[in-house]
């Protein structure tokens, strides 16, 4: 996954910067099969610069809509076949680290430790029906340009879950697998899909370990999986930790069976490694790519 590199005061790469970027790539005999744009990050509403489009505030929202549809058309200039993007408020919710294995400390999440700074986001409450409004009306605007020129847009799913009730004021929408079922039919096209964040995705089960296998299959039986973060994770809903990818509660070399058997074709790579004061270079993801293609291996083999 590669991110835009954009000039000041615009939220969309310009086809010659995408170019530069692929030609950069080319020259290592690496492909740029998906783009991270300047914009829809997974932050949290009240630090994020560009905040019309989940405030729902126009005349803002459509100018930063036009500006993701300029971003896709450009895409399909430069032959990038998949934009990653997130319709969060909330951002990733976690409430401190956990010491790990060795010198490494796991990213945590138990919602009963969590207290939010404030009560409300500058969003104010944004029940489940002016989410999902939000949602949709940015769908209806995008997903037929994406159509258009056969670029895939891969939704990255809310990280962490909240109670059903909201936090914060924000009910979640796609904090669960049944919100995540909901977002892929609001739109019938083969451009509308998730990034499939398996460690986001599991820390919204009851039991992860059982679960998770029968929602790749889901989502990915329906072609509706465009790009794969494949981590792990220690717990289930409301309390769990980033573990290393091989230590964790799921079953990785049976997730990526899940995934051979749905016929899933597009990339998967590591996200958000373990954090160790000693790695100088990368090490940990080093690894964690080492081990994905082990993992692939074996499974073709065992085909």
């Amino acid at each position: 996954m590669a991110s835009a590199q954009v000039s000041e005061g615009r939220l969309y790469a310009t086809v010659d910067e995408l170019k530069r970027l692929t030609d950069m790539a080319g020259k290592y005999g690496i492909s740029v099969d998906i783009l991270d744009p300047p914009f829809l990050p997974s932050s949290h509403i009240d630090r994020e610069q560009h905040p019309a489009i989940m405030l729902g505030q126009n005349p803002e929202r459509d100018r930063d809509i036009e500006q993701v549809q300029t971003m896709i058309r450009n895409c399909a200039a430069a032959s990038i076949p998949c934009i990653k993007y997130n319709l969060s408020i909330l951002g990733v919710l976690r409430t401190g680290r956990t010491p790990g294995r060795g010198d490494t400390s796991y990213s945590t999440y138990r919602l009963k430790e969590a207290h939010p700074s404030s009560p409300l986001t500058r969003a104010g409450v944004v029940d489940a029906d002016r989410y999902w409004e939000r949602i949709t009306y940015f769908l209806d605007r995008v997903i037929p340009v994406a159509n258009e020129y056969k670029v895939r847009m891969a939704c990255h799913p809310n990280d962490s879950p909240v109670p059903p009730e909201g936090y914060q004021g924000v009910v979640a929408v796609l904090g669960t697998v049944e919100g995540l079922k909901k977002f892929v039919s609001i739109r019938e096209s083969p451009y509308h899909g998730l990034n499939f964040c398996q460690g986001t995705v599991s820390e919204m089960l009851a039991s992860p370990g059982k679960e998770i296998y029968d929602v790749i299959r889901y989502f990915g039986s329906r072609q509706k999986i465009f790009n794969v973060h494949f981590r792990n994770i220690r717990g289930h809903r409301d309390d769990f930790m980033e573990v290393g990818i091989d230590e964790g509660d799921v079953n990785m070399f049976q997730a990526m069976q899940a995934y051979r058997d749905v016929g899933y074709p597009y990339m998967v790579h590591p996200d958000h490694v373990v954090s160790s004061p000693s790695e100088t270079g990368g090490e940990y993801t080093s690894f964690c790519y080492g081990y994905i293609r082990a993992l692939i291996q074996a499974v073709d083999q065992a085909s």
